[in-house]
């Protein structure tokens, strides 16, 4: 088995892919206190006003 070498494409790909992975879980944390936030404060006695 040989060594793999990650060219200059392969990396900007990789940070790419990285990038588009860390938007997807941001946007499903806001998505969920979007969708829960309410019931949360509510369960600590919070006003919470959007």
């Amino acid at each position: 088995m040989g060594a793999t070498t990650m060219t200059g494409a392969d990396r900007g790909a990789s940070a790419v892919e990285y990038a588009l992975l860390v938007a997807m879980i941001a946007l499903a944390i806001v998505a969920g206190l979007l969708a829960f936030g309410p019931q949360v404060a509510a369960l600590f006695d919070v006003d919470f006003t959007p």
